[in-house]
């Protein structure tokens, strides 16, 4: 009872307070009217429109000395405070921005009074950043490349331009945590959406590989993977699948980890696949099949799995809906790949 009684007075002032609202700019509304009607007959004495309007001597006043000046009975504007951060100090800002874009907004206004002597709170300059259209954000990480790596990433990407891809079979290991948290949610308050994680999460290892006949293989595994794990998964998941799909005329495709370039896996491979295609180091943005590791991984901590076991499951079942079509469209970007590390002379691309 006593929640309703205070919401019922809440709602009243409220009420009250708009009305009195409405009352006053209607009122503002009438003076305005009735003065500019005997102004227009040529009643400029404030004193006469006053007795004759019953509108206060001083109400009028004003007005007319307005109506003078400006010619209009309308707001004036610009009542407010100044701005602060305007022409030059606008500029400074942004050389600041530009020279150091990881200054925080207390440190721009250090620098302001130090050097402009303008004191400024954190808090407009802030303000001015967002209005101005920048963003605090976190950048994307990206392996670092060497000179020499651009070099041969463009080379490569050059001589494969042109290639037909159809035949190619992509390759990859990745891993995937518990109680991952990843994925984005919408929320109007933001500090208070929690995920709660355990300190040491468990992982699982995969490797999959793709080809335009859809999903190729995939398999779990547990530890380190040594050169003779690797040469164990290609023999059980790969080679029957690429028979399946290819007969003997199929490419392979891996990066150089250690344990794919092993002598003992170099020779495994001389017997057993047809073709193995040179792959520049530091290039996960070449390979189609990451993006849809990032796919499925999106997908698996949506189902918010609870232990390794459903980790598992969730991450095969997964794995076999993704259609064919979406793994097609992902290796006929190669072409588009292989044209923007050329555009950007060898440097890390997105896609």
């Amino acid at each position: 009872m006593l929640y309703i009684r205070v919401t019922v007075i809440t709602v009243v002032t409220f009420l009250f307070a708009l009305l009195f609202i409405c009352v006053d700019i209607m009122t503002r509304l009438d003076y305005h009217n009735s003065i500019l009607h005997y102004w227009n007959n040529n009643v400029r004495s404030p004193r006469e429109i006053s007795r004759m309007t019953n509108i206060p001597y001083s109400t009028v006043a004003y007005n007319i000395r307005k109506l003078v000046s400006t010619g209009s009975l309308g707001h004036r504007g610009k009542n407010g405070r100044q701005r602060v951060i305007v022409g030059s100090i606008a500029k400074s800002i942004c050389q600041f921005i530009r020279h150091n874009n990881e200054a925080s907004t207390r440190e721009i206004a250090a620098k302001l009074k130090s050097k402009r002597g303008v004191k400024i709170s954190f808090q407009t300059v802030h303000r001015y950043l967002r209005n101005a259209g920048f963003q605090s954000c976190r950048p994307r990480q990206k392996p670092m490349l060497t000179d020499e790596q651009r070099a041969r990433r463009l080379a490569w990407a050059k001589a494969h331009l042109n290639d037909d891809w159809r035949n190619t079979i992509f390759t990859d290991e990745t891993s995937i945590q518990l109680f991952r948290n990843i994925v984005r949610r919408w929320s109007k308050h933001p500090s208070n959406e929690v995920k709660r994680v355990p300190k040491c999460r468990q992982k699982i290892m995969v490797w999959g590989a793709i080809s335009t006949k859809g999903t190729i293989g995939l398999c779990a595994f547990a530890g380190i993977m040594d050169a003779r794990r690797y040469i164990d998964i290609l023999e059980k998941n790969l080679l029957p699948a690429a028979g399946r799909n290819f007969g003997e005329n199929w490419r392979l495709q891996q990066d150089n980890d250690p344990k794919h370039t092993a002598r003992v896996t170099q020779g495994w491979m001389s017997y057993n696949v047809p073709s193995v295609m040179d792959w520049p180091a530091n290039s996960p943005d070449l390979n189609p099949i990451e993006n849809l590791w990032a796919i499925i991984k999106s997908r698996v901590e949506k189902r918010q799995p609870s232990n390794l076991a459903e980790l598992y499951k969730f991450f095969f079942d997964e794995w076999l809906k993704v259609g064919r079509v979406t793994v097609v469209n992902f290796i006929e970007s190669m072409k588009e790949r292989c044209e923007s590390v050329i555009m950007l002379n060898g440097d890390h691309i997105n896609m």
